[in-house]
């Protein structure tokens, strides 16, 4: 499947995976700043989301395909991978399964463990949009509120409107074959799934995703590994925090 890509500068291959129902475009600003540490930067939308197909399929077992074969398109190897949520579960997929295409890999605040789905709300409030008429975003970002109240949260989700037709609103996800795979999202590595590359863990001090527990289950599958935490930010610790996060991220991948 052809994934849609942005690419920013020149150099190594970093390729930087969005969360669920975000897309590449969430991670413009910090894709430009890595790019000028000599880094050719690859935002790539996952399949249903963004401008990548849309597909009734829908697993990580794809989505680690998809990215396989887009860096055979693209002729890329070494390649340093950071993904979150979402994306941090195909990077790791990605990791395990492909290890002779990775040089290192960075994951944002998810664990290789199972999560319960727990997007109902959102999911809900989007189907409401995307069902409604809809003329401008201040009308989308009011009627949202209903279901949402966290503002960042809500305006995250609005990056995925745009105009479909003059005066006509659309959602760029594709919400139905979300919403009818939405038990793939929460699942776990399989135990013997393994990848001995170097590897960044990094958590959100006030997100719940990864728990003091968590650290022996990702030694286990990513041996060479290193977690760390950034104080006083949740699940959005790359939106949050940017600088702490780049420098974390800089910091990792420049070590030889």
């Amino acid at each position: 499947m052809e994934l849609y890509s942005n690419i920013i500068g020149e150099g190594k291959p970093f390729l930087i995976l969005h969360g669920f129902l975000g897309m590449g475009d969430n991670w413009k600003t910090l894709g430009k700043r890595f790019s000028e540490n000599g880094y050719e930067v690859h935002l790539i939308d996952q399949r249903n989301h963004g401008r990548s197909a849309h597909t009734s399929a829908f697993s990580y077992e794809l989505m680690a395909e998809d990215l396989k074969e887009y860096c055979d398109q693209h002729n890329l190897k070494d390649i340093v991978l950071l993904g979150h949520s979402m994306g941090g579960k195909t990077a790791m997929k990605f990791a395990c399964q492909y290890p002779e295409l990775m040089g290192k890999l960075i994951v944002a605040d998810i664990a290789p463990k199972y999560y319960a789905p727990h997007h109902q709300t959102i999911l809900e409030g989007l189907t409401m949009l995307s069902n409604a008429e809809l003329t401008s975003r201040g009308e989308a970002d009011e009627k949202l509120e209903e279901y949402i109240k966290e503002w960042g949260v809500r305006q995250f989700l609005l990056k995925n409107l745009y105009w479909k037709e003059k005066g006509k609103l659309a959602l760029r996800m594709n919400l139905e074959a979300l919403k009818e795979n939405i038990n793939e999202i929460g699942q776990a590595l399989t135990s013997e799934e393994t990848f001995s590359g170097s590897s960044l863990f990094i958590n959100g001090g006030n997100s719940n995703y990864i728990k003091a527990e968590d650290k022996s289950l990702i030694k286990e599958h990513f041996p060479n590994s290193v977690v760390l935490t950034i104080k006083g930010v949740g699940h959005w610790l790359h939106a949050e925090k940017p600088d702490e996060f780049y420098e974390a991220v800089i910091e990792f991948i420049n070590k030889s």
